[in-house]
């Protein structure tokens, strides 16, 4: 090899030489950080069946859960309606949980806003959110039984229709607003896999047997709930 040949060598080497250097030195690129959690269902439900101690009980048992997992930071409120009895006026699930965005424990998102969870205009609801059993976990990021396994858990009191409201007739679908465990009674539920015989709705699938821990294990729940940040 010629002394031209040899120097030209020489220095390609070197130029290669410092890239991989470069390049070894480079900071590995950082990915987004993980979404802060907006949104969870309760992994244990209050012990006392569709009790919950009313709306401030329900709220309490959200921001407790919340904060065991290091986000006791954000107001929590529970997904739940009541109904207009005597002076005290209907209260809507989805007037008390936020405008969103809302993610789950392992960052997954859940919907952005309250149009897209409830599918408010004909082609959010043929979108649908983005709430199934990978993404509807608990505050621990784990998994809610659903159709299949043992004991099934998906039922998710909530008290309310499909858009998110209260019901306005004369039966009881909140368990007398949430402080009832009595054998009778009735609760509306969803199903937090989004699967059902009939009816496969996230709020609204079908009435419990009853308000009592047996009754609410028998329509295939827990007395488990859905909790949102409100900001």
């Amino acid at each position: 090899m010629g002394t031209k040949s040899a120097v030209a060598a020489f220095g390609i080497l070197t130029v290669l030489g410092s890239c991989l250097l470069l390049f070894a030195q480079a900071p590995a690129p950082q990915s987004a950080p993980q979404p802060p959690m907006t949104f969870f269902v309760t992994s244990r439900g209050s012990g006392k069946g569709a009790d919950l101690g009313g709306l401030a009980g329900a709220d309490a048992h959200c921001q407790a859960l919340a904060a065991a997992a290091g986000a006791g930071n954000r107001t929590w409120h529970a997904y739940l309606s009541t109904q207009a009895r005597g002076n005290q006026p209907a209260v809507n699930a989805r007037d008390r949980i936020g405008q969103g965005p809302w993610h789950n424990a392992n960052g997954l998102k859940i919907a952005d806003k309250l149009a897209d969870l409830h599918g408010d205009t004909l082609a959010l609801a043929q979108l649908g959110n983005m709430l199934t059993k990978r993404s509807a976990v608990t505050e621990k990021g784990a998994t809610v039984n659903g159709v299949g396994d043992t004991p099934n858990t998906h039922d998710m009191l909530t008290g309310s229709k499909t858009d998110g409201t209260a019901y306005t007739d004369d039966a009881d679908h909140t368990c007398s607003n949430w402080t009832s465990s009595a054998t009778g009674g009735v609760a509306q539920v969803g199903h937090s896999d989004r699967i059902g015989n009939t009816n496969t709705s996230w709020n609204s699938a079908h009435p419990s047997r009853g308000c009592s821990a047996d009754a609410l294990v028998a329509s295939g729940g827990a007395g488990l709930f859905y909790c949102f940040a409100v900001n």
